[in-house]
């Protein structure tokens, strides 16, 4: 297999989309099944609620992704703090605020050009790579997902929480249109059971 240096990269910058998509779609799958309230909806004292966690994930957005190959990724107009304080907002605030930063954030991923990857950013002054920049981002985007999908799963309650990942229960069924698709993984690559 001859592949090229170039092609890795351009492997590399669309699989980074390709998961910040998928990590949007969780948490916007989240959002929708929860009404304005419920939205605000704290699960414990000293907890966030969903639109606590989304607006400090959007303030993240806007701070590290404006200028970031150019400029220090913590912005100093960013007041961190107070994503943390913003409350009973509407939703439409909330979801505007939001979708602006994954778009922000898409776009320079998508931006990004091979000789990109080769660059030094820094956040906080601390330098990285941009590889090590986007990964941090992604790593701190998917643990926020995951809150968003935890805290609107207890408000909606197990009955009325539409599934976004595999239900319990449902490995079976959907290892079984995964085989439908994609051909039973249980053969080797020699085509013998493994």
């Amino acid at each position: 297999m001859n592949v090229t240096k170039d092609a890795i990269l351009v492997a590399v910058i669309d699989a980074w989309a390709k998961v910040l998509q998928s990590q949007k779609a969780l948490a916007d799958g989240a959002i929708v099944q929860l009404s304005d309230s419920e939205l605000q909806r704290t699960i414990a004292p000293g907890t966030n609620s969903v639109a606590v966690v989304m607006n400090h994930v959007a303030g993240n957005m806007v701070s590290r992704w404006t200028d970031w190959l150019t400029s220090d990724g913590e912005k100093p107009g960013r007041d961190r703090e107070s994503e943390f304080r913003r409350a009973n907002e509407p939703r439409a605030t909330v979801l505007g605020r939001w979708d602006s930063g994954w778009s922000l954030v898409l776009g320079a991923v998508e931006a990004l050009r091979g000789e990109d990857l080769g660059r030094l950013i820094t956040i906080r002054g601390e330098p990285h790579s941009v590889p090590d920049a986007v990964n941090r981002q992604i790593s701190h985007y998917g643990y926020h997902v995951g809150q968003i999908m935890l805290i609107a799963r207890v408000i909606k309650g197990n009955d009325s929480w539409r599934w976004l990942t595999v239900a319990p229960g449902g490995s079976r069924a959907f290892d079984a249109s995964m085989k439908q698709r994609h051909g039973d993984w249980d053969s080797g690559v020699d085509g013998k059971k493994t």
